[in-house]
């Protein structure tokens, strides 16, 4: 059973729930359409106004600026407007709803282009957050420009009431989805967000106040936070410490979707993916090998493992590859990476050298036909699959093509733009606990080997000895190395 909103408010208003962390930049983004009724937006109106008293208020502290928007967008308060709670509310109770249409996306970039600037009050190095309240589908595009607002350091929350559409607010919500986007029944329960939102919020500033234990630096987002590397280095399993180990030795082929879907904007943005890829590995003929497939009514090899031998060379050729458009056949692709990329005769090292093959497969939506008899086949063949998804990507299909455990080797995101993220966790048995692939030789005629050779010898002939089965006798040489005598 649901708790009251009177429940709800007496919680908010308990003077111990102030939160005093430190300075954040907040903007409430209200829908404010016709489809929003009287009654609701009183409910909206109050929400704010609940959250906003949980909040330490103040020009030093946490700023608030309020948004209205339907098929135009109103500033009815700027970040630098008030600096008091009671001037806060008063200015919440005046609002006038547009009663119109639902233009998200402009709304997000009103945001973006005036509510976080230095004129609109906006401050230098504190966290910008965004809460979007809306219940309806957006009646403009939302996943380009919210991407481009996520890359400014925006952090978004999307709450959706009633009729919201939960596609349209994964995509302008920031990751992690569990943690950003909120879909409750009514208006009388948003205050359930609420309750969360201010939890959130006041741990703001986890770098600063608890043992993150990063190695190089520590970024703090809502009720949470993150390590991240220097430049050339890579975020270990643990992500916390640096290092640049790679994986000395893989095959790996990758598959890229060039149905018309994509469009040509977004295959630009699939091949610098690539090339982040690309620059995580440890190309070389003898190391790391990398090839790639197009695929879409056909498939085309735009270069197998042995034609290039250095991450340059690659990185160039994939520039170059042309969009093929059509459909989106994802099994005959797989079948294709089976029977010709992972063959000798394109530079596919035998299994008797124990180099870890990997297929990567992306795409952009369902496939046209059946993936699962050569995803099987693949992974009874010794490959690791990985499946990477966007926009209408099916997520059943892509849990199908990705090798088990699912969870390390399938990701998603709702747009291009978020793939150089995936493309940075991306992790390619980059730096595997034990090693694999090909084992040093070194040459036996060399003293160092001579003497590892001599110790390993002696102890196995020590442990005989004692046990009584061997007496031995050694004959000292007068070069570097010692060499064994008789055995008598």
């Amino acid at each position: 059973m649901s708790s009251p909103p009177l429940l709800w408010s007496l919680l908010f208003l308990c003077p111990e729930q102030k939160c005093k962390s430190g300075p954040v930049d907040l903007v409430f983004l209200i829908d404010s359409s016709r489809s929003v009724r009287p009654h609701e937006f009183e409910t909206m109106r109050k929400f704010m106004i609940d959250i906003l008293d949980t909040l330490d208020i103040g020009l030093n502290a946490t700023r608030v600026g309020v948004v209205q928007y339907s098929s135009q967008v109103r500033s009815e308060f700027s970040l630098k407007t008030h600096s008091k709670l009671d001037t806060m509310v008063k200015g919440i109770n005046q609002i006038i709803p547009l009663a119109q249409g639902t233009m998200t996306g402009l709304a997000i970039r009103y945001v973006m282009n005036n509510a976080f600037t230095a004129e609109g009050g906006d401050r230098p190095k504190v966290p910008n957050v965004v809460v979007i309240v809306t219940d309806g589908r957006p009646q403009d595009r939302v996943a380009e420009v919210a991407a481009e607002a996520r890359e400014k350091g925006i952090e978004i929350y999307a709450v959706g009431v009633a009729r919201a559409d939960m596609t349209s607010l994964r995509a302008m919500a920031s990751p992690p989805f569990e943690d950003h986007v909120f879909l409750v029944e009514s208006f009388d329960l948003i205050h359930q967000f609420g309750l969360q939102f201010q939890d959130k919020l006041c741990d703001m500033d986890l770098c600063n106040t608890v043992e993150h234990g990063c190695e190089h630096q520590c970024v703090s987002t809502p009720g949470s936070y993150y390590c991240i590397c220097p430049e050339g280095q890579l975020l270990q399993d643990d992500g916390k410490s640096c290092g640049t180990c790679k994986s000395a030795n893989i095959d790996l082929v990758l598959l890229i979707d060039g149905s018309k879907s994509v469009r040509p904007q977004n295959f630009e943005l699939v091949k610098k993916f690539v090339n982040q890829v690309v620059d995580s590995l440890d190309v070389s003929a003898h190391g790391t090998r990398v090839g790639l497939v197009q695929y879409s009514s056909r498939v085309r090899t735009e270069f197998p493992l042995n034609m290039y031998h250095s991450a340059d060379e690659i990185k160039a050729a994939v520039m170059k590859v042309d969009y093929m458009e059509k459909g989106t056949m994802t099994g005959l692709a797989i079948k294709h990476m089976l029977e010709n990329s992972f063959s000798e005769a394109e530079g596919a090292r035998p299994f008797s050298r124990n180099i870890p093959r990997i297929g990567l497969v992306f795409t952009d939506g369902r496939s046209q036909d059946d993936i699962t008899e050569f995803a099987k086949k693949a992974k009874e063949a010794g490959i690791t699959m990985y499946a990477v998804g966007v926009g209408k990507a099916v997520e059943d299909e892509l849990r199908e093509i990705a090798s088990e455990p699912v969870e390390k080797h399938f990701y998603y995101t709702t747009d291009f733009t978020a793939i150089s993220t995936i493309a940075e966790n991306l992790k390619l048995n980059v730096c595997p606990e034990e090693s694999q692939g090909e084992i040093e030789v070194k040459d036996p005629c060399a003293c160092e080997s001579l003497v590892e050779f001599q110790q390993a010898t002696m102890s196995s002939l020590e442990q005989l000895t004692q046990k009584h089965i061997l007496f031995k006798r050694l004959s000292p040489n007068t070069g570097c190395c010692l060499t064994l005598g008789n055995l008598r």
